[in-house]
């Protein structure tokens, strides 16, 4: 059972946008797109499958062109993630990558023994320009900055923590780059996830003037007159989405 250089099973603990979650043990040599499809049950509430994490936090994103390559240690290293220790996160269209990313470098940041300066620091700079591009702030000389950072840091740091660590930001930049372009040049979330590069409104045309949004919101941004459209001060709005999610007639988008 198994391919030929990865023999028996692998368990893998099945979790994130995905209908069964739970722990899977299945052949070496099986397509991700059986484990995600068949097994997992699909993406919930029809969305499109974006991407799947594999190896725990210092794995990689694989894209959906890769959906049918056979699980095994030597596939997952060829498309820039790992076996690791067996996670399989399933992530649909509604997830950002750079943020991702960015979470999942969270975890190596505050890991780190701090043996190594390449890891010890080297981690923090890669999470700061991940910081500075989710808030909309970075140029493209920070892209470059980052992707050369993460080669740094595979190539000196002492342990597989810190050897590992920036395969989530290297195959998120390998398969997702339009992400990180948009997120710098157009200072847009496509995924409409990064609280500072988002802005609630309200369509006048759709609104009934109820107030409820009003009344729910934290921090009274949103103002207006009974039975006619409300308007939010985005200079007031904290982003938190609590107007969108009570709406009853779908007046409020974030873009």
């Amino acid at each position: 059972m198994g391919t030929e250089k990865s023999k028996g099973t692998k368990v893998f603990a099945l979790g994130g946008k995905i209908h069964n979650t739970g722990l899977v043990e299945v052949p070496m040599g099986t397509t991700l797109r059986t484990v995600i499809e068949e097994i997992g049950g699909g993406i919930p509430n029809g969305k499109k499958f974006k991407a799947a994490q594999t190896g725990g936090p210092s794995g990689g994103c694989i894209p959906p062109q890769h959906l049918d390559i056979p699980i095994d240690y030597d596939n997952l290293i060829a498309i820039g993630s790992m076996m690791g220790s067996g996670g399989l996160i399933v992530m649909d269209e509604d997830n950002c990558m750079v943020d991702i990313a960015k979470f999942f470098l969270e975890f190596t940041v505050d890991e780190s023994c701090g043996k190594c300066t390449p890891c010890r620091i080297g981690t923090k700079r890669m999470y700061e320009l991940l910081t500075k591009i989710t808030e909309g702030k970075a140029t493209m000389e920070d892209l470059d900055k980052l992707e050369k950072l993460c080669y740094y840091i595979k190539d000196n740091a002492l342990c597989g923590l810190g050897q590992t660590a920036p395969n989530p930001v290297l195959s998120t930049l390998r398969y997702f780059k339009d992400e990180y372009v948009a997120h710098v040049q157009d200072k847009r979330c496509p995924a409409g996830v990064c609280k500072s590069l988002l802005a609630y409104k309200i369509d006048a045309a759709k609104c009934k003037g109820c107030s409820l949004c009003a009344k729910k919101c934290p921090v009274g941004a949103i103002s207006g007159e009974l039975r006619n459209p409300f308007t939010i001060d985005t200079n007031k709005c904290i982003k938190c989405g609590v107007c969108a999610s009570n709406c009853k007639f779908g007046a409020i988008s974030k873009s």
